[in-house]
Parts: C-alpha cells; structure tokens; sequence
C-alpha cells in the first residue's frame, strides 16, 4: 500500500502539492490527472525516490520492485530484442552469476542459479520479450537490429518494453500512449488490465484511462482528489460538484443550449450507421458534462465556412507516394526500419484510390503506423500530387491541414502575433489579440516567442491559425499529440460542432467517436470503408494481427517435431481465437446494461444537482413554496434512492465484467 500523509512537494518556490493526502491499495490501477506543470511527474519522481517530500510523509514497501519508462535512449549497438530483456535487471544479474560459477565450477552455486533462473521465467524470456516488440507494433524482422538505427518514436517503444518487461510490484507510465498507434494501444491495454500489480498512469488520452484504471486521483488546488472508478465516471461525478458550484452560472447555460441545439440538429438528419449512433451517444453525453466544458480554462469554435463546393476533391484511380526526390520530408508514414526505402529513389505507399469528399462528411482513417494514413492526408491537402490517377479539388475549397509535425513549421523565433498577423496583414492588432487570447494566448503571452512555449501551446498555435482561415475542409493528422485533457476536450466540443467537411486521423477513440460518423481502413497499399464503429474494429483487431501477439513462441524445437508442433501452435491459435470470440460474446450484454446503468445515473444525477441547487436557495423555504420545498424533499429522497439502488447494480455488472476479463 502507498500512502501520502500531509505532503508537500516544491519545485523551487513553487508549490505542487502542500498538505496532500492519499491512499492507493496493492493492486489498484489509477489513473493520475491534472493540468501541465500540477506534479504528476514530479509526484512519479518522488514515488522512484529521485525527491524528497519538503513536508509530510510517504510510506510504500520498501520491498517493492518498481518499473517505469525510462524518457531517454542512447544510441546502442545492443539489439532490440536484448535491449527489451535487459529491462530484466534481476534475469541478467541471475545469468551473469550463473556465468561466474561455471568458470569457476562451482556445481552447487550452479544448481542453485538454474533453480532460481527457473523461477525468473528465464527460459521464456526471449518468447515474452517478442510478444511486447510485437504487441506494440515492431515487425519481427527488425527485432535483431541495433538500438541505435531507431528513431526517437520506436525508441520510445522500446523503452515501454523494456519497463513491461521488469517484473515489477508498481508500474509507472508517463503518457505511455504518446507514440503509439491505434492498434499498438489496443494491445497496451489488454496487457494492462491483465498486470497484476500496482499501476499509476499519467495519460491525456481519456478511453485509455477508462479501459485501465479504476481508480483515478486529480492534482486539484495543490491536493490530492480520489475518485472511484474509471475516468468517464470521475467526469460525471466532478460534474455534478461543479454543477452545484455553477448552478445560477450564465456561462455554463449558454454552453448547455449551444451543445443541446448542435445534437439536437444532428440527431435530426443522422443516418442509422453504426458510427453515427456511436457519435450521438457521445454527444449526450457532451451535453452532460456541459459544467466541465464551462470551467474549462478556454473553449473556442471553428467558424462556418463561407461557401462548400461539393464534392469538395476527387480521386480517381490515384497512386500516392513520394517521387525521387532527395529533399522531401520523410516523417510521415516512415516505416519501422529506416533502411527499408529509399528517399531518392521515390516510393509507392498507396495505390488505386478511389475516394470522394462530399460536404459534410466526417471521416476517421484507420490503420497501423506506417500503412499510409498520413500520405493519404497529404495527398488530399495537395502537399503530395499523385503519382498516377486524378485529384480534382472543388472550386472555391479552403483546407485547413494540421499535420503530425505541425509545431516544427512554426516560426521559433516569433509570436503568435506575428503567426496571425502574416495571414491576415490588414486586419486590427487588437481584433488579432481578442482571438489569440480566446486560445489562451493573452497579454504577454500573444507577443512572446514561440520558442519556449511548451509542445501543448505550440499545437494550440498551430490550431489556431488553422481556425482563422474559416476552412470548408479540416484535414487533421494526430492533432491531439501534447495535448492536456482539458484541451482536447475543447478540440472535441469544437470538431464535433465544425460544420463543414472533416479527414480525422488519431489515437484518441473519445475524439474519433466524437467527431466522425463514417470510417476508411487504410491497409495493404490501398484505401477502404471500415464497416463498423471502433468496437468492431478492436475486434477485428484481436481476431486478426493482434491475436498473433498472443502465441509468439519462437522458443527452438527439435528439427523431427517441426511440423507436429506448428499443427499444434495452429490449433493452439483457433482455439485461442475461439475463446476470445466467446468471451466477447458474453461481454457485450453486461457492457450494454453497464452503459445504460451509467446513463440513468447520470439522468438522475443531474436531476438530483438540480434539487440540490433549489433547495440551496433561501427563497425555497418561504410560507408560499412550502408545497414546493415538500415536493422537492420527496424528490431528492427518492432519486438518492434509486442512485444506490443503481450503483450497487453497477457493481454487480462491473463485477460479472471483470470476472471474464
């Protein structure tokens, strides 16, 4: 157990934490949340004993075995696969001392060392080291190559490995999702839910954090807040305090009718499409939480474009790649090794696309890293003409592209001013000004350098003057990367309310269930419609490449029993796969009566803020309202009933839930 007793932590004379308390249970997964710069890293540092509390206490076993991810990798020759297994600190020490006895010949120490390499796993440890590369998007072929011929991303990835690999009583991951795709998530958190020890995650990435966690702690006012659950239910519970803080609160009724009038326009022209039920549910939702969205620190909205030709771009039959060219820009969609193309030579990523944008379509791409999402993009944004085919591009079409590395094309050594101003050179400083500080770029902060701006507020930046430009088509590539939770909530109010016509690629599923009603795969060097919602998609996922992860046992096999074991490892699969299928099977119901339970709590809960706030109000309790303050009393009393009534079934779904987990 972890225990926080009156803490205080300091980062200079500045305060992260002061009198906090905490307590996290073996075995609990939490999710730690707050905004940029409130101690989460700093409070991960302490639990690592890198700091020391300036006050108070932290008590935690002294026995525990400790994993995190380590932030840098140096360029070594060590092999991936080894570098992974060297995440094992006790296996190599076990293996080294089992080297020492043999030159020594030393029998006993030798049997003692098997025995206890034995109980390390160690002779598995090569076969689970694959499963981790592979799981989290590495090919098997490159699992020879040299640490050092990775980039920064799959560096990353590695050193996640690395920290899955350490056997470990508490696991810390930093924004672990931070270089991960879709499907590479996906695995991360079936690996998750199935870690038998304390986990505490810092994410941004809000459906991670509810497929993991079931605790969450939110750094608030320098203390430490638990909540019970995942994080969705955290929101709803942190909306209803906030609901009581802000019920006479102007701001937060406009934001209630602007999000109410938007669902309530979709609802009335949505198609029966499974996406487009997903996005409806998610919208309700929005307008549930609309206390958050009002206390949130900005919000902003992307104008309506001032015309819409439609169809807005055609492709017909078109390739799309990179032409020899030793100077284009290879970041987008570079393959896992380096070495596997090469720039001058030109390449094909994508070919026989046939894709037409109509106006307000709402697009989500899928697709593993490196399949061709980002050149897809590209192409549309006409940054990549075509290698063959046609692209055609509406008259009067206005794109606002945001691409993964976006922030690199900002001016370093100039202000978001001057970003804004260079666009629109005949408009007022000061109507420029308003509109940077409705992004959060106010006084100083709007004619300071770009430089020093954290990663968070330089793709604020970039968003913002993607707004300005009043675009018909968005095109957006991970626009969430370095974003906070607060601030991809605001992305995700704005995009679900944009107007015009949106290509969405991300990792975050509570923006892509936001925002798209319609999905294309992009697999296989071509472009095609995903018939389904993201649920269908995890589980074609587990069903296809995912579940070979499971059953990576490279482990060497006497050459005579080759065959007999590959019918075995087959067998072994389907009826691996069968088993997943049937869980599946028996989890969907309890799901579906776990959302509805959670949609009445949610109802009545809000209904109950609502009393709440009526009878905070002295002008209740006059002679006139007294049949008014009974009516309300008998309501409140009623609805706090049927909210225990419904937590404890909650609980016993939860629980049915986990039991198949």
């Amino acid at each position: 157990m972890i225990r926080l007793q009156a803490l205080t932590l300091m980062r200079g004379a500045k305060p992260l934490l002061q009198g906090a308390d905490l307590t996290v249970h073996a075995g609990e997964r939490v999710g730690l949340i707050g905004a940029n710069g409130s101690g989460k890293s700093s409070l991960f540092a302490l639990l690592r004993g890198e700091l020391h509390a300036d006050a108070g206490e932290l008590d935690m076993p002294a026995s525990w075995r400790i994993a995190h991810v380590a932030q840098e990798t140096p360029a070594l020759d060590t092999p991936a696969l080894d570098h992974v297994i060297d995440g094992d600190v006790e296996l190599r020490r076990l293996e080294r001392a089992l080297a020492e006895a043999e030159a020594a010949h030393d029998g006993h120490r030798i049997g003692e060392l098997h025995a206890a390499l034995h109980d390390a796993d160690a002779y598995t440890a090569r076969a689970r080291a694959e499963r981790l590369l592979v799981g989290l998007g590495f090919e098997r072929g490159h699992l020879t190559r040299p640490v050092r011929s990775f980039s920064g991303g799959w560096r990353m990835r590695l050193n996640l490995a690395r920290a899955l690999m350490c056997p470990s009583d508490l696991l810390l991951l930093d924004e672990p999702t931070n270089h991960l795709d879709l499907d590479a998530i996906l695995w991360l958190e079936d690996w998750l839910r199935r870690y038998a020890g304390t986990l505490l995650v810092v994410s941004h990435d809000r459906d991670f954090l509810d497929g993991v966690v079931n605790v969450i702690v939110h750094i608030d006012n320098l203390r430490l807040r638990r909540y019970g659950g995942d994080y969705s239910r955290f929101e709803r519970q942190r909306a209803l305090n906030l609901a009581l803080d802000q019920a006479a609160s102007e701001k937060q009724a406009r934001e209630r009718a602007h999000l109410q009038a938007f669902i309530d326009r979709f609802k009335a022209k949505a198609t029966k499409a499974r996406q487009a039920q997903s996005r409806m549910k998610m919208l309700a939702k929005m307008e549930e939480l609309a206390p958050i969205h009002a206390s949130a620190p900005f919000s902003f909205e992307f104008r309506a474009p001032a015309r819409a030709p439609d169809p807005l771009l055609v492709l017909e039959g078109v390739t799309a790649g990179y032409a020899a060219d030793p100077t284009r820009d290879t970041h987008a969609d570079a393959p896992a090794d380096p070495s596997d193309t090469d720039a001058s030579a030109g390449r094909v990523v994508l070919s026989g696309i046939d894709l037409t944008l109509q106006a307000g379509q709402r697009i989500g791409l899928l697709g593993v890293n490196g399949a061709g999402k980002s050149t897809l993009i590209r192409t549309l944004a006409g940054e990549l003409p075509p290698l063959a085919g046609t692209a055609r591009f509406g008259k009067g079409l206005e794109i606002g592209y945001f691409a993964q590395h976006q922030v690199d094309r900002l001016r370093h050594d100039q202000s978001p001013l001057w970003h804004l101003a260079r666009l629109t050179p005949n408009t007022r400083e000061q109507e420029l000004r308003n509109y940077l500080g409705g992004f959060n770029f106010a006084g100083d902060m709007a004619t300071a350098p770009v430089a020093p701006f954290s990663g968070g507020e330089k793709a604020r930046l970039a968003l913002a003057l993607i707004v300005w430009q009043r675009p018909n088509l968005l095109l957006l590539d991970e626009p969430t990367n370095h974003l906070d939770l607060q601030t991809r909530e605001a992305l995700t109010v704005a995009l679900a309310q944009f107007e015009g016509t949106l290509v969405l690629v991300s990792h975050d599923r509570h923006l892509l269930r936001a925002t798209v009603d319609e999905f294309l795969i992009v697999a296989d060097g071509g472009v095609r419609p995903f018939d389904g919602d993201l649920d269908d998609y995890r589980d074609w996922l587990f069903r296809t490449r995912l579940a070979r992860t499971d059953d990576a046992d490279t482990a060497p096999r006497p050459p005579a029993d080759a065959a007999q074991g590959e019918v075995d490892r087959k067998q072994q699969k389907r009826r691996e796969a069968a088993e997943r299928q049937r869980l599946s099977a028996l989890r969907k119901p309890i799901e579906a009566r776990l959302r509805r339970i959670e949609e009445r709590m949610a109802r009545h809960g809000t209904r109950k803020a609502e009393l709440e706030a009526m009878l905070a109000d002295s002008a209740m309790y006059g002679e006139a309202d007294r049949a008014a303050l009974k009516a309300c009393l008998h309501e409140q009393a009623a609805l706090a009933r049927t909210l225990e009534q419904l937590e404890e079934e909650w609980l016993a779904e939860q629980e049915a839930l986990e039991r198949l987990i």
